[in-house]
């Protein structure tokens, strides 16, 4: 096989071979650091997108409602105003203006998945004794459920809604004594009045959004809420998540809508997704730099031990270039192979911690994301890493005199 290899190879090989403890400290170095780096990037991925679906599946990516209602200053005459203090209005359940037109050019759009009309409002939930106020939505569940993925958080009955069903949060079931086929008799401000049956509960993970959170039919919170004909919001998803807020201000920029992005209504949650992104890639960086320099101080070391050799080569011919190559080839031998072996290490430690890191239960903390182009980015980058971290030797050792490098 050495046939094959070039001067540059071989030599590199026998460099790396006659220091086999410092070659071996260091690829263990750079394996922990590869090992370190793919630990926290998977970890992270995974927690990341465990939260976000937990969000994206429980609210729709963007919601279109109608533009707040403003007070407007009365005026007895041109340029006078009889009122200089305005107060803001209530906001009354008003539908969104045109809103069949505006859903049809939802659907139309290349960037948008799923857009379906829903009508939200406050509600009173009586059964006996009891009573609890609600947040009556409804939808047309086909298109809903591809939104909010709520029957995957059904614990009793089914998703299924008919005229006269409800879907209620499990919270909410025990404050009324309440289970799977029981009557709630629902009556709004408004005026409208129905018994409902529940058809199923559910169980979203917050006890804020099961106490609350109710889901009827379109027609039936039509009917309750007197808004016959109209809805108060359109429930749009769109191709790429982190893309929403942009599509949310393009829409309303052209409609006469107030368009809100999950973004802007979890801003906190998102400005702490980005924090700990950066954290994590800080860290990274620091891991990186740190594997780096152990790189560059193996390879000077190297440089300062083969001084002789390297004087003896180019007094035999051996051009700069030669040497310069012998010495990138070395750092880049040592960044791919502790690359792989932090890669190696990296996925059993994965698979350790995702056995043992379990909730109270013993269910997994959440779903572990192991993406493979996380193991060839990061011998990529190792690789390139041990390179670079080789230039500076390598030029030292290209630079040398060969008389001078011979005598000392």
């Amino acid at each position: 096989m050495r046939r094959w290899l070039t001067f540059a190879w071989i030599a590199a090989l026998r460099f790396l071979g006659e220091g086999r403890m410092q070659t071996g400290f260091i690829l263990g170095g750079i394996a922990i650091g590869v090992a370190v780096i793919v630990f926290m990037s998977a970890m992270l991925t995974s927690v990341q997108t465990n939260f976000t679906n937990r969000v994206l599946t429980s609210q729709p990516q963007i919601e279109l409602q109608p533009p707040d209602e403003v007070a407007r200053p009365l005026r007895q005459e041109e340029g006078v105003i009889e009122a200089a203090i305005v107060q803001r209005p209530t906001q009354r359940v008003l539908s969104v203006d045109q809103w069949q037109t505006i859903l049809t050019r939802m659907r139309a759009r290349s960037d948008i998945v799923v857009a379906t009309p829903s009508v939200s409002g406050s509600a009173l939930a009586v059964r006996g004794d009891a009573s609890r106020s609600i947040g009556v939505v409804g939808i047309e569940p086909d298109d809903y459920f591809r939104i909010v993925r709520l029957p995957d958080y059904i614990i009793a009955g089914e998703p299924s809604l008919g005229t006269d069903d409800i879907l209620v949060g499990i919270d909410l079931a025990n404050d009324l004594g309440a289970t799977v086929g029981d009557k709630l008799n629902v009556t709004t401000g408004t005026g409208g009045s129905r018994i409902l049956t529940i058809r199923g509960i559910f169980d979203l993970g917050s006890k804020g959004a099961n106490e609350r959170n109710t889901y009827v039919q379109l027609r039936t919170a039509q009917s309750l809420l007197n808004l016959i004909g109209g809805v108060t919001g359109i429930d749009l998803t769109v191709n790429d998540v982190y893309a929403a807020e942009t599509i949310a201000q393009d829409i309303g920029a052209v409609l006469p809508v107030k368009a809100q992005s999950w973004i802007m209504t979890n801003a906190q949650f998102f400005t702490a997704i980005w924090a700990q992104t950066l954290s994590s890639l800080l860290i990274r960086s620091f891991v990186g730099l740190s594997v780096a320099f152990g790189i560059a101080a193996v390879l000077v070391v190297s440089v300062l031990q083969r001084s002789k050799d390297i004087g003896i080569l180019r007094a035999m011919g051996s051009s700069r270039g030669k040497i310069l190559r012998v010495f990138l080839i070395q750092g880049g031998i040592l960044g791919f192979l502790g690359s792989l072996a932090g890669s190696a290490l990296g996925g059993v430690a994965l698979l350790i911690w995702h056995l043992y890191a379990r909730q109270a239960n013993g269910a997994e903390l959440f779903p572990m994301i192991v993406e493979p182009s996380l193991f060839v980015t990061s011998a990529l980058l190792a690789t390139l890493t041990g390179v670079l971290a080789g230039m500076v030797p390598a030029l030292r050792a290209a630079r040398l005199d060969p008389v001078e490098a011979i005598r000392g």
